[in-house]
């Protein structure tokens, strides 16, 4: 019976001549010989390294082998870098440095020190909750670059949903099956009234005092939440509300109050950036304050908006024992 001859493996030539010599190099064998490179002596080089004279002129010479390049000349004064050496040591060094330039930016964005947070707003008001929170985050994270977008409710978490943007900062208590939401800060919701209104001189208004006005939204913003919300609490009369809607800014918006178009609503936070001719009234009969809240996508683990919630937290303490 014959005996079957077993062939040796095969070695695939073609992939090892292509594989990067860089990639096979261990780092050790670098930061080796940098340090060589810079003390000019083995012996100084291998305790700076806390490692064996030995152990170092080894991998040295490996190193060099691997390369088919001398790197240092050798004698019996001390070692001196060839011209090749000098510049394989320069180019080294310059990608250590990168190198460690990459592991620090991990870890600093890791714990939320360094990159960007981009937030969806339906608006920004000096002096109010988000714009407070915004400036103390920025002052203890500066290492991490702000970008902000301004749209509708719907448009925000439409861009939360598309990894558009980080967080949304909206109107309203949601409940979403695909992403966090968690209540940030409220306000009293204001009715905004012309100061010549028949009820600019009282000290609040109800929803019956309101029922027959002409309502102004805008189309961007929180205009549609404040027209759900207008329709929700004169819903069942026997007309329903007045409501106009207008391609306009927040300011266009009151300075149209102001001349008499209608009235609108606002947050408390509008009274810190008042507008000549328009009134703030509370809403008496309005059971709580309108909620704002932050919406996020569950995978989402960026330590930065974490960072950001936590402060949200302390300040919104803060306020609540004040």
């Amino acid at each position: 019976m014959r005996r079957r001859r077993h062939s040796a493996p095969k070695i695939d030539r073609q992939r090892e001549t292509t594989t990067p010599l860089g990639s096979r190099i261990p780092l050790v064998s670098l930061i080796q010989t940098i340090a060589v490179a810079e003390y000019l002596n083995f012996h100084h080089a291998a305790q700076a390294l806390g490692i064996s004279q030995s152990s170092v002129s080894a991998r040295i010479r490996m190193l060099e082998e691997e390369l088919g390049v001398v790197l240092f000349d050798r004698n019996t004064r001390g070692v001196r870098l060839t011209e090749a050496g000098r510049l394989f040591v320069e180019q080294v060094a310059m990608g250590i440095d990168q190198l460690d330039h990459a592991v620090k930016t991990a870890g600093m964005t890791a714990a939320g020190e360094c990159g960007r947070l981009r937030i969806g707003i339906h608006g920004l008001i000096a002096g109010s909750f988000l714009d407070t929170l915004l400036a103390g985050y920025r002052t203890s994270h500066s290492g991490i670059a702000i970008e902000m977008t301004e749209a509708t409710a719907r448009d925000a978490i439409v861009q939360v949903r598309s990894c558009k943007i980080d967080v949304a900062f909206v109107v309203g208590a949601f409940e979403l099956p695909d992403c966090h939401s968690r209540p940030i800060w409220t306000e009293a919701l204001m009715a905004a009234l012309p100061v010549d209104h028949p009820l600019a001189d009282q000290s609040g208004v109800t929803w019956d005092d309101l029922s027959a006005e002409q309502f102004l939204v805008r189309h961007g913003g929180t205009g549609p939440q404040v027209q759900d919300h207008i329709v929700l609490r004169l819903a069942g009369r026997w007309s329903p509300p007045a409501i106009r809607r207008f391609e306009v800014e927040r300011g266009t918006l009151l300075s149209m109050v102001a001349q008499g178009f209608g009235v609108t609503l606002v947050g408390e936070a509008s009274g810190l950036f008042p507008t000549a001719g328009v009134v703030l009234l509370p809403i008496t009969d309005e059971p709580g304050p309108i909620v704002f809240s932050a919406i996020w996508s569950p995978h989402n683990r960026s330590a930065a908006l974490q960072n950001l919630f936590a402060l949200a937290g302390e300040m919104s303490r803060a306020t609540q024992a004040a």
